[in-house]
């Protein structure tokens, strides 16, 4: 079996100029971290953190009847976009289980932009043109734009006129055409900015010249990983996947069942009326030990009720975090659970999310 070579962002070349450790992710090469994890972090939590999204998908999808298909594929509510205007939503197989988490924008009257996750990126484009109705068109625009997140509470210093929260507008920028939304993955204010491809290494180092003021630095996927844990907001792949459906992930509030017809509805309609078997819930190490990591087991009572999906050394709390699907029975915050690193047990306690909470 042939390995097949990993993708590069335009933005490639300067992570490496910048000293960063590149690593593969999701078929492409991306940064992990430039200085330190832990640095980067903080610096997203206290002032600005720029960090490269051109591995992730872009679609456009057009048409007089987007609106309407797209209300069919996903889970969310189409119809309470206005233009200029986002959401978080699912795209489910048959079975209610999630083929991928994404968001969507409605650039236009009839007009979509979907923004996917890299590694899930071919696959929900062949989903989606496999149920694709003649009259629609649906592009896939990836190859041919790239993107960054700059995010932390600073940003505002940053840009003038920026949209309200999840809201997308166009903008010229220093004679780049780009698409500012007002998104996130860290649980700080934020934007997502698409442009053209060939803009990519101008942009990013506008902002950073610009960035200079407000302490920014460039972040890899390290920082990203810790700093969407700390808000429980759930990694495809790991916390999220095709044997798993929102209403388990505890993601209900994405999913409109007062839609008459979407793929997925009838299974999560069953989960929703009878409870999942299990829930992803957040937890907390409250003992000396290593932090948590995928697979681990999760025991309550000296039995296993569940596996540990993503976990860390949170650089805000300075304690292990982590995510994990129990038995719904034992799934109640405040409950008292162990973890199972490498045959030896250690306490943790069932948390409340979002485990950082902001300072006023």
């Amino acid at each position: 079996m042939t390995e097949t070579a990993e993708k590069k962002t335009p933005l490639y070349d300067e992570h490496v100029r910048l000293g960063a450790k590149m690593v593969p992710f999701g078929g492409w090469l991306m940064p992990v971290q430039y200085t330190s994890i832990v640095e980067e972090h903080q610096a997203v939590r206290n002032n600005v953190g720029i960090f490269d999204i051109s591995h992730m998908g872009q679609f456009i999808v057009d048409g007089a009847a987007a609106a309407a298909w797209l209300n069919k594929m996903l889970t969310n509510n189409i119809d309470k976009l206005d233009v200029s205007q986002g959401q978080y939503t699912f795209l489910l197989n048959d079975a209610g289980g999630i083929i991928d988490d994404l968001i969507v924008y409605r650039i236009a009257e009839k007009k979509f932009l979907l923004v996917v996750n890299a590694s899930r990126a071919e696959d929900d484009f062949e989903w989606l043109d496999r149920h694709r109705p003649e009259n629609l068109r649906l592009g896939d625009r990836s190859a041919h734009f790239g993107g960054v997140a700059i995010q932390g509470p600073r940003v505002t210093e940053l840009f003038v006129d920026l949209p309200p929260r999840n809201h997308i507008v166009d903008v010229d920028l220093e004679g780049m055409s780009v698409s500012i939304a007002r998104t996130g993955y860290t649980g700080e204010d934020g934007v997502e900015v698409f442009f053209g491809a060939g803009d990519a290494v101008k942009f990013w180092n506008a902002v950073s010249a610009h960035g200079e003021k407000v302490g920014i630095k460039p972040c890899g996927l390290g920082a990203r990983d810790t700093l969407r844990l700390e808000m429980c907001y759930p990694l495809n792949g790991s916390d999220l996947s095709p044997e798993r459906n929102p209403i388990e992930a505890g993601l209900a509030f994405f999913v409109d069942l007062n839609k008459p017809e979407f793929v997925g509805r009838d299974v999560l309609v069953d989960a929703k009326q009878n409870g999942p078997g299990e829930k992803l819930i957040a937890f907390r190490m409250t003992g000396k030990g290593p932090p948590p990591r995928p697979h681990y087991g999760v025991f309550a009572g000296g039995s296993r009720i569940g596996e540990v999906t993503s976990g860390t050394l949170s650089p805000s709390l300075n304690y292990g975090i982590g995510m994990a699907y129990v038995a719904a029975a034992s799934a109640k915050p405040g409950t008292e659970i162990e973890i199972e690193v490498r045959g030896t047990r250690f306490p943790a306690t069932i948390e409340k999310k979002p485990l950082y909470k902001k300072r006023p």
